[in-house]
This record gives structure tokens, sequence and C-alpha cells, in this order.
């Protein structure tokens, strides 16, 4: 994005990327349907993160919603927006459009080095790793894009942060966001890894939120879960409401009805819906506590899933932590480092799915493009 806006006010603009190909983390987001965006008023989105969002509201107001999806249509992509309001790609991957984004790059005069992966110089002489052994590289604007540390095998690894640090620029440690859960399950759940757990209410700490999570064979998955990143992050209960359009009440009075010669798991069923994947839960969370009707309800209502941990970076979607807004103007420029800017996951600011992360990278790569181009204008 960066790269498109400075180019387009007719500087010449050269991309180094560390690994082979680019984009390969909007490759990995492509898998799973490719969300640009969501289609909600550009305050709303605003609203939706967690940290970072007073400093991300001017860009986001300079390039919304509205703008992001526009900006993939005249890249020949055509877009629905779903149920919720994430918007996507008909074609539901990010091939096509990076292939057409990069042949408008090119259009554009862009140069894109592939195998050079910065490894000293914040402005000034730019040292790289190459193929060809060292090389240095120095321009009149330098934009840091660098990513945070989810999935580093992508390349995002957040080995920058180490130099940004001997520089004498202050870091936010790294932390996984949009994570799963790691849970001790016995083996009485073994057969239901992989089945999901369909509306349902969550709770962690202040956060609350309606969704679905899957189990899967190292604890749980989902929307539902990565909505309390936060709050999970920092070790707060993990509490689920199995029947969530039920109040306490409806579900003490269905409890109440005679049982007869039923199971248990069949008298669940039939008086409260409840299928077999929250019936496992319930009883590997909550077996010793349901002695009385009233004990069986509150479990229902206020379900506790105890978990060990938190998944670590490798597996996170996105990460929290990075460079500080403190250590940046108004314009996404570095304070001590005229003429140097950063965009993207690399800045200290953290967003649940549903197109909120991508909106911010884009919205920051037009901030900081545009600034650069008002500085190479001076």
């Amino acid at each position: 994005m960066t790269a498109e806006t400075i180019a387009q006010a007719g500087y010449q603009v050269d991309v180094f990327d560390a690994k082979p190909t680019a984009a390969r983390k909007f490759l990995m987001a492509g898998k799973s349907g490719l969300n640009l965006t969501m289609n909600r008023p550009t305050e709303d989105i605003i609203a939706a993160y967690w940290d970072g969002r007073d400093a991300l509201a001017s860009a986001i107001r300079g390039f919304d919603a509205q703008a992001v999806m526009g900006w993939a249509e005249n890249l020949g992509q055509s877009l629905f927006t779903g149920p919720t309001g994430r918007v996507f790609p008909k074609a539901m991957k990010a091939s096509p459009l990076l292939r057409a984004w990069l042949a408008r790059l090119s259009g554009l005069g862009v140069n894109l080095h592939t195998r050079w992966r910065w490894r000293d110089g914040i402005g000034g002489d730019m040292v790289f790793d190459t193929p060809q052994g060292g090389q240095t590289r120095r321009a009149p604007a330098v934009i840091f894009a660098l990513g945070g540390a989810s999935w580093p095998d992508l390349g995002s690894d957040g080995n920058w942060a180490n130099i940004f640090a001997s520089a004498g620029l202050p870091i936010t440690p790294f932390a996984p966001s949009n994570m799963g859960l790691i849970c001790d399950w016995s083996v009485h759940m073994q057969r239901h890894f992989g089945a999901p757990l369909k509306s349902i209410g969550l709770s962690a700490g202040d956060l609350h939120t309606r969704g679905e999570a899957v189990l899967t064979k190292t604890g749980l998955e989902g929307g539902g879960i990565y909505m309390l990143s936060p709050a999970l992050r920092s070790g707060a209960d993990l509490i689920v409401d199995l029947l969530p359009d039920l109040s306490l009440g409806d579900v003490q009075n269905r409890l109440a009805r005679p049982r007869a010669k039923q199971s248990q798991s069949n008298f669940l069923r039939k008086v409260l819906g409840l299928d077999a994947v929250k019936q496992a839960l319930l009883m590997e969370c909550a077996k010793r506590a349901m002695h009385t009707p009233a004990d069986l309800a509150q479990s229902i209502k206020a379900l506790r899933v105890p978990y060990t941990a938190v998944q670590g970076l490798p597996r996170a979607i996105s990460s929290a932590g990075g460079l500080p807004f403190a250590a940046l103007d108004a314009n996404l420029g570095l304070r001590d480092h005229p003429g140097v800017f950063c965009a993207g996951e690399m800045l200290d600011w953290d967003a649940p799915t549903g197109g909120y992360l991508l909106t911010a990278c884009f919205a920051t790569g037009v901030m900081a493009g545009k600034a650069a181009v008002d500085y190479l204008n001076g």
C-alpha cells in the first residue's frame, strides 16, 4: 500500500522482501477467504480495536472500509458482504488480487527485490543480506513495514525489534493475539476433537461475545475464543454459556420436568437441546458440580473451562506489541529519524479478526506513504 501510494505520486520505489516471493502472509490470510475489511460505519470499526485505537483512528478515517472495497474492486475483484458484515472477494482467495496488485505496482515502476533481508540501518545506509552477499542501499525516504511476530515462517519473525531496540527505540514485547487455548483434555473428549460448539456465549474478564469454538486435540480454537484474546492472554477465566438464548430460570424450569427412565444425556438433549459436544464439555468441566438441578443449571449457564496456556506466537493469527506509537509522530514518522516511517502490524496495536487486521495494515500503509510523499516534496 505504501509503495503504491508513493509510486502514484511519481517517485521511484524499491521494495525489499526477505522471502523468495512477496506477500506470503497475505496469501495465508486468503486460505480462510481473505476477509479484507468490515462493511460497517467507520467509527464502529475504530471502536472495535482493543489497543491503539486512538492512534489508528486518523489512518482508518483516511482509508476506511469503503476505500478498501473500492481499491480491491479497482483491481478487478468482485466483492460480497457476509451476514456479519465481513467483506470477501467472490474468488474467496488472495492470489487473484495479489497478481493484479503486483502487476499494477510493476506498471508504476516499483522494483521488488526478493531474498533481501534487512539487517541494520534505520535511515541512512541500509544493510541487507542477499544471495549476492551483503548489500548497502540509501534512500531519501524509508518506510518499514516489517510485520509482527506471528506465523514467523511466512517472513514476519519479529527479529527487527532487536535492531530497533539496539538503536535506542522503545519496543513493547510481542504477545499472541487471536489465538487458541491449550487445554488438558481427558481421554473422554477424544471422539469430539474437530467438532464445533455452536451458538454459545463466551466471557473472559470484561469481554463478552457470542460465537462458536472448535474442540481440538490441544484445546479450543475459533472466532468466539479469538474475540477474548486480551483477557485470556492475561490469564482470565474462560466462562462458557452453553445456552445463551435461555435464562438461568428457564434452564432450571426445564430441568425440573420429570425425567422418568430417560438417561441424563437423552433428558438434556430433549428438554434443553444440548447436543453431544456441549454435553461432553459440560461433563468434562463440571461433573463434580452437578449434584442438584440447581447446580446443573448453573454449570450450563456459566461453565468454567480450565486451560493451561494460550497458543504461542507461531500459531497465533496476529500479534500484539511492537513499536509504540509514542515513538512516532501523527503521520507515522519516527520522531528521532526524519524521513523514516513505519506501518502495519509492526506497530503496537491489537484487534480482533473480521477484517480489522487487514484494514489497519492498509490504512497505515497509505498514511505512511502519503507522509513520505509530503516529506519528499519538502
